[in-house]
């Protein structure tokens, strides 16, 4: 179901700000309803939380982050500097008043409600990946294959099963077996020898992200769009002939609609079009190392549920991106070592036959987290404005699907009810 129409009108070009999944993704559908579209991009394509995460399509496992569970991290993440989830002690006025909102979600009842508005986003994730991929000039594609959650203690896959659980219950599938002790090297060959439980999840996909989103960009370019790189946006101006957005050092670019996909950053330029709900990074590391050279080949994911590490076959590349963490610092804070070798520390203990030391590719994204847990995506007070951003850790799974659920209300002026409770001004 959608709502009535709105008093819009059709716009002919629409300017993008952000070349990450979201803002791609949002060109490439508006693309496929005739309309013209130029993405900005301040860095380079895929260059934010885009390129160095996980690279997992699960929509079946994209949850709100606010559950009963995480706050029994809440106290470990201010003590530990090497827990999965880290708060450093700062003087942040702005994000304690997050956290403690964040943390008053943290109840059955809330996630229960949040997960109901993200289930039509997950149902059509993977639906919106394959409308994506029919597209000749689109390079490249999702991978398929099962994902192996390993333990250490079995017992610790007590909390990952109620939590399935809980995900059907909330009306999505999700296929998922104990794996045999005798096989859990089968699939992941790479697993420490103390590792006693796996739970196989099938139906899920992969990617490598970071050439995905360069090959969806590359497609959009075919189909006619622009994508400029190093375009610095200053703000936006509205006049006669439509939308300006001033550039650092170059001229405006003008169209009939900007739609702002900049991500964790997306404060900066949409709060003052009417959009308060509060956003914080949500920051996740990132390393790759080689495939072992023993003979041994990781083929599909690997998730270590209660160390919070994730392990993903990066293609042909013949690396594997190791990461995990969430920690909460300034958007454009610089890497801190300390977090990469939290996660080795971590990991060690958890794999075999990877050589940790010799790291590439160490990275640090910022991922946008609401504090109510959806995702802001339409209009703004401002004509011709919209959001598109604040998925939190899910923007490359629910992007694609929002995308084109946006793209269907800036052509036809009808809210799709999906997208009712996402309203950036909510």
């Amino acid at each position: 179901m959608a709502t009535s129409p709105q008093n819009t009108q059709t716009p002919e070009h629409v300017i993008i700000v952000g070349a990450g999944m979201v803002g791609l993704s949002t060109a490439w559908f508006l693309q496929q309803r005739g309309v013209k579209v130029t993405v900005l991009e301040r860095s380079a394509v895929a260059a934010g939380a885009s390129w160095g995460n996980a690279g997992w399509i699960t929509p079946a496992m994209a949850i709100p982050l606010a559950e009963p569970a995480v706050l029994r991290y809440g106290v470990k993440a201010l003590l530990d500097p090497s827990a999965p989830l880290h708060v450093p002690i700062s003087v942040d006025p702005p994000l304690w008043s997050f956290l403690l909102r964040f943390a008053a979600r943290c109840t059955g009842r809330t996630w229960r409600r949040t997960m109901a508005s993200l289930v039509p986003l997950n149902v059509a994730a993977l639906d919106a990946y394959d409308e994506l991929e029919t597209d000749p000039d689109l390079s490249v594609r999702l991978t398929a294959g099962p994902i192996l959650a390993a333990f250490r203690e079995g017992e610790h896959a007590d909390g990952l099963l109620q939590e399935f659980e809980h995900i059907r219950e909330a009306g999505l599938d999700l296929e998922f077996s104990d794996v045999p002790a005798d096989r859990i090297r089968e699939l992941a060959p790479v697993v420490a020898p103390d590792i006693s439980r796996a739970i196989r999840i099938d139906g899920q996909r992969f990617m490598n992200p970071g050439a995905y989103v360069a090959g969806l960009a590359d497609a959009v370019r075919a189909r006619g769009g622009e994508v400029r790189e190093g375009a610095d946006v200053r703000g936006l101006r509205h006049g006669p002939g439509g939308i300006s957005v001033d550039l650092v050092g170059a001229p405006p670019v003008t169209g009939d609609a900007v739609v702002l996909a900049t991500g964790a950053w997306l404060p900066t330029l949409a709060r003052q079009y009417g959009v308060r709900t509060s956003l914080r990074a949500g920051r996740g590391y990132s390393f790759s190392v080689a495939q072992p050279t023993d003979g041994r080949t990781v083929t599909n994911p690997i998730y270590f549920p209660y160390e919070r590490i994730v392990c993903t076959p990066l293609g042909d590349t013949g690396r594997i991106r190791m990461g995990g963490t969430m920690e909460f610092r300034p958007t454009d804070a610089p890497l801190y070592p300390q977090r990469i070798e939290s996660i080795v520390a971590n990991a060690a203990p958890l794999v075999e036959g990877l050589d940790l030391a010799d790291r590439q590719d160490e990275w640090v994204g910022a991922r946008p987290v609401t504090v109510d847990g959806l995702p802001l995506v339409g209009p703004t007070n401002a004509p011709g404005v919209w959001v598109h951003g604040g998925h939190g850790m899910w923007g490359m799974c629910q992007g694609p699907a929002t995308a084109r659920l946006l793209a269907e209300q800036m052509v036809t002026g009808v809210t799709p009810s999906a997208l009712r409770p996402l309203s950036p001004t909510r």
